[in-house]
């Protein structure tokens, strides 16, 4: 038995889908179980996961088509028996992806865009449900293949490596963070479709950051994030106290999931460093609300606050669903959405977690 857990969405998406691969091997405990991602930091995620035979990994948006379509039939000749589209992915590619690699079942589920084409693409599924959490929707794909759930309990599975648990170790002892009250913060957001545009401004964080350390001299910051925020993170560390706030140089997600375990609280709006957090089962999570928060992608398993976007008062499907599409309303609108939030609901939030 070939089995394929395609997760071609966000890094947390692929989170998301840990749950269905431990599920899959206890049912396969002799199958090779492989998943194909888009992202390096999904493969972070899935590295060192001991239910998993391989991964693929391969940005196939950021090549030229002949290229991408010549991996997909290299995976087709690995003739996998079934294939899982895992939620959510609701852009009708990713279900082309699927019935290029051409396993005998393809099980997805069926989104809000759902056509003719997709019966044709994927030949078992279900819909997606706005009522439960991203991992429940994705376990109701084993009903299509005539499974039940085994394990008794569902959560995040991440598997940062001893040495990425004493990088976190050796960084806390050389800025002298031990015993000091530590909040993790994720000044940004996805980059795909518009997506970056629910970022909280960063003039609000800093404004918070200069809060938070005037209000507890007994609190360090640090700055999680990758390339994508360097800039906002020099700006960060230059309008704050350089000495109570840090940017730890994490070279892969495992070690930042190590150090998120190391953090007392963390701050974010729903990205994936907001799941790697609620994974490490930090005890101090808060999450600004966005146009895209609905119940599928709260962090799972872990106690959190949700600051609420008096902007949105509960209308979220009206600007995001899943349909292949990204947050609706102008840039403009969605931007002033963000700026609903203020820095004071933020900051006494934050203060009773740190608390």
């Amino acid at each position: 038995m070939k089995l394929l857990v395609i997760s071609l969405a966000g890094i947390g998406d692929t989170l998301f889908a840990t749950p269905l691969i431990h599920e899959l091997r206890e049912h396969f405990p002799d199958a090779r179980l492989d998943a194909l991602v888009l992202w390096r930091g999904s493969r972070d995620v899935l590295e060192g996961n001991p239910h998993l035979s391989r991964v693929h990994q391969r940005n196939l948006l950021a090549e030229p088509k002949f290229s991408a379509l010549r991996f997909l039939l290299s995976l087709r000749r690995e003739r996998y028996n079934v294939s899982f589209n895992t939620h959510p992915q609701s852009r009708i590619h990713y279900r082309v992806v699927a019935r290029i690699i051409g396993a005998h079942t393809r099980i997805s589920h069926s989104y809000d865009n759902a056509s003719l084409l997709d019966s044709l693409l994927a030949n078992r599924a279900c819909p997606q449900d706005y009522a439960r959490h991203a991992i429940e929707n994705n376990l109701a794909l084993l009903d299509l293949f005539g499974l039940k759930p085994r394990l008794n309990r569902h959560s995040y599975e991440l598997f940062p490596s001893p040495a990425e648990h004493e990088w976190a170790e050796r960084l806390i002892a050389e800025k002298k963070l031990r015993g000091k009250k530590l909040l993790g913060i994720h000044v940004g957001s996805g980059g795909t479709k518009n997506l970056a545009l629910r970022r909280w401004p960063l003039a609000n964080f800093i404004a918070l950051i200069n809060q938070l350390t005037s209000a507890r001299s007994d609190l360090n910051i640090l700055l999680f994030g990758g390339p994508d925020e360097e800039r906002d993170h020099s700006r960060v560390l230059a309008e704050t106290d350089s000495t109570r706030v840090f940017q730890p140089p994490t070279q892969n997600l495992r070690q930042a999931a190590a150090l998120a375990k190391k953090c007392n609280a963390f701050l974010s709006v729903d990205t994936a460093l907001m799941h790697i957090a609620a994974a490490m089962r930090v005890p101090g999570q808060v999450v600004i609300e966005t146009p895209c928060w609905n119940k599928p992608i709260e962090p799972h398993g872990n106690p959190f606050t949700l600051v609420k976007n008096p902007a949105l008062a509960g209308r979220n499907l009206e600007f995001y669903r899943y349909d292949g599409h990204g947050i609706k309303g102008t840039n403009g609108e969605i931007t002033r959405c963000m700026e609903s939030v203020t820095v004071e609901s933020v900051f006494d939030a934050v203060m009773r977690k740190l608390e």
